[in-house]
């Protein structure tokens, strides 16, 4: 069975009836309320969303059996997953962040360069971290430019290194 996908993360309690406030790491925003019931990573717990609507920057969501503030206030932080069945396919060039974490990263002479340890998104577009075997790791753009393959049946993907990068700690040469 694949690993269950995190499609969400609970924020602060909103009002004093048991709402939340809900990140949702999905296309769709509001797809969270269509895949079932969510769980924490463990499957320990699981939570059913049965209202949803949008706010500025995230959701507001009823959980059931979440029913007063202070029910609410301690999930704050919790991650919800999905059974990777649950979810859509993805189209060409079009990637789960968890099928990208741990994957080989080589450069185009196929030489290793470590592993992808993180996708990240800041605002400004997709981040991928990838962690040589020694040294600090580098954030590099994930763009078809530095990123020209992604070969999830191989297990790799290939970077192609900008001409520049800037690395900080006590290896950075002026």
């Amino acid at each position: 069975m694949a690993a269950p996908i995190c499609v969400a993360r609970i924020g602060a309690a909103h009002g004093v009836r048991g709402a939340v406030k809900l990140w949702t790491f999905t296309e769709d925003p509001l797809a969270v309320k269509h895949y079932g019931p969510l769980m924490t990573k463990d499957g320990a717990r699981q939570f059913e969303v049965t209202h949803v609507r949008e706010a500025r920057d995230h959701l507001v969501a009823t959980l059931k059996g979440i029913a007063t503030r202070e029910d609410a206030e301690r999930l704050n932080g919790i991650e919800l997953y999905v059974a990777r069945e649950k979810l859509p396919e993805t189209d060409e060039d079009e990637y789960y962040h968890a099928d990208l974490i741990g994957l080989a990263a080589v450069n185009a002479a196929d030489e290793p360069l470590g592993r992808v340890t993180a996708i990240h998104n800041f605002g400004a577009g997709d981040i991928i971290e990838i962690a040589p075997p020694q040294g600090p790791t580098m954030l590099l753009p994930f763009t078809n430019a530095v990123v020209p393959t992604v070969d999830l049946a191989g297990g790799r993907v290939v970077i192609e290194l900008p001409q520049e990068i800037e690395i900080e700690g006590d290896d950075a040469q002026p």
